[in-house]
């Protein structure tokens, strides 16, 4: 059961109806994340800037100024390969370190002038795209990753050290850490949220999310970014839900299966109705496809590292620069040709028929080691066809860890979308009480 007294165990809807009504001060929930932090991080590891006696002090300033926005008085932990004005932007390269940048990011900028509070910079995978790992381990056992490239965001929120942090997604590094880490987490139709200011490994995939500990929380920071609410009531009975295993099926794991398998019958029990989702033959290139624009746009991406600081720029991010998987000007146009061809064709599956997809979210289980954040396969086509995603819990698999199951809809439904999840979540998640309890063991 949550406590209800310890602010760090609220969600970020919880904290901000309190705040909002005077009866918790910003200054209270901060300094519960800053206690939990300093019980919990030394195994975690998912802060790379943290300046605790600065962040207290810009929360008393917010308890002074009064509601600025919805997202008052919201502690917020920010990917390092974001740019924030307090805090320096090192990406995770010795290229960048103790760099700083001196302004926000616009995703930042929009959340600050809602209100919230940037907690701290979390530990990532190098330029969000290769080279060094995060430090950062699985909240649930510190053996295992918590998934990548938005490691640090996805065990802090996942650890209730922050309610809320920002991830990137170029491939899978989003909506798998949730997966991992038993949390929510939304990627945004792509361009919906601004890219300015944060590291661009990708134009054509590069995605800013955010991660919550419920449906509610994403939908909060949903609207700062205009992205209003959808009072359409949803109805569980009578959903029409495409249950998509994915050309990706042929790497699913017991603990995917089981989260995916799990969903659909409590769906169905529930009275949606879940049929089987199989996507039109072309969609199956769509995952080498998205592996090779990503690699063609890191070649320039990461051009100046590569003239300026070859010596220390990491061999896999050279690599792409060389066009190491040797991908000809043919293959490129093709790989965009299909994306471009199967995106109208993706929408026009939504209507009376189809109101919304279920797909996993990670192959299963957080893999074992640090030198892995897990594999982006079932993640790839999706944010390649500039989709929305929301990632919810869905069971512990065979080895104690979360998984968690990937609602899809159509471009620029995020809100509706975001209403169904609302909806499904407390069908399908009915194990947040005993991750809060594992962790607060």
């Amino acid at each position: 059961m949550r406590n209800a007294t310890d602010p760090a165990r609220m969600t970020a809807s919880e904290a901000a109806g309190l705040i909002a009504t005077g009866k918790m001060s910003c200054e209270e929930l901060v300094r519960a994340c800053l206690d939990r932090i300093a019980s919990r991080d030394t195994a975690v590891k998912a802060w790379l800037w943290l300046e605790p006696d600065q962040v207290v002090r810009r929360a008393r300033e917010l308890d002074k100024l009064g509601p600025k926005g919805p997202l008052h008085g919201l502690p917020f932990g920010v990917k390092d390969v974001i740019d924030t004005a307090e805090f320096p932007t090192t990406q995770n390269s010795p290229i960048y370190d103790g760099l700083r940048v001196g302004r926000d990011a616009a995703c930042v900028g929009v959340v600050r002038g809602n209100g919230a509070l940037i907690l701290g910079k979390t530990d990532t995978v190098e330029f969000a795209s290769g080279g060094r790992k995060a430090l950062t381990r699985n909240p649930y056992n510190a053996a295992h990753t918590p998934g990548g490239s938005s490691s640090g965001s996805g065990a802090a929120v996942g650890d209730y050290q922050v309610p809320l942090a920002f991830g990137t997604q170029t491939g899978g590094s989003h909506i798998r850490p949730a997966s991992f880490n038993g949390i929510y987490g939304i990627k945004p139709t792509w361009g919906l949220v601004s890219r300015e200011g944060a590291r661009m490994s990708s134009m054509t995939l590069d995605t800013v999310g955010w991660y919550g500990r419920c449906v509610e929380d994403l939908i909060l920071v949903g609207t700062a970014y205009r992205i209003a609410e959808d009072a359409t009531p949803v109805s569980v009975k009578g959903l029409r839900v495409g249950l998509c295993k994915s050309p990706a099926w042929h790497a699913i794991e017991a603990g995917g299966e089981q989260a995916l398998a799990t969903a659909a019958a409590r769906l169905e029990d529930a009275g949606a109705i879940v049929e089987e989702l199989v996507l039109p033959e072309p969609f199956n290139g769509l995952i080498e496809a998205q592996n090779i624009i990503v690699n063609a746009e890191g070649a320039s991406s990461f051009l100046p590292e590569y003239t300026n600081a070859y010596g220390i720029l990491a061999p896999d991010l050279r690599a792409k620069v060389e066009n190491a998987i040797g991908t000809t000007p043919e293959q490129l146009v093709a790989a965009y040709s299909l994306a471009d061809s199967c995106r109208p064709v993706f929408d026009s599956l939504f209507g009376p028929t189809l109101d919304v997809i279920l797909t996993p979210s990670s192959p299963g289980e957080a893999p074992v080691g640090l030198h892995t954040t897990g594999n982006a396969i079932f993640n790839r086509m999706w944010t390649l066809l500039h989709v929305p995603n929301v990632g919810i819990p869905a069971c512990f698999g065979p080895a104690g860890l979360p998984v968690g199951v990937t609602l899809v809809g159509k471009r620029y439904s995020d809100a509706r979308l975001m209403a169904i999840a609302k909806a499904v979540a407390p069908v399908i998640d009915t194990f947040a009480a005993e991750r809060e309890r594992r962790l607060f063991a």
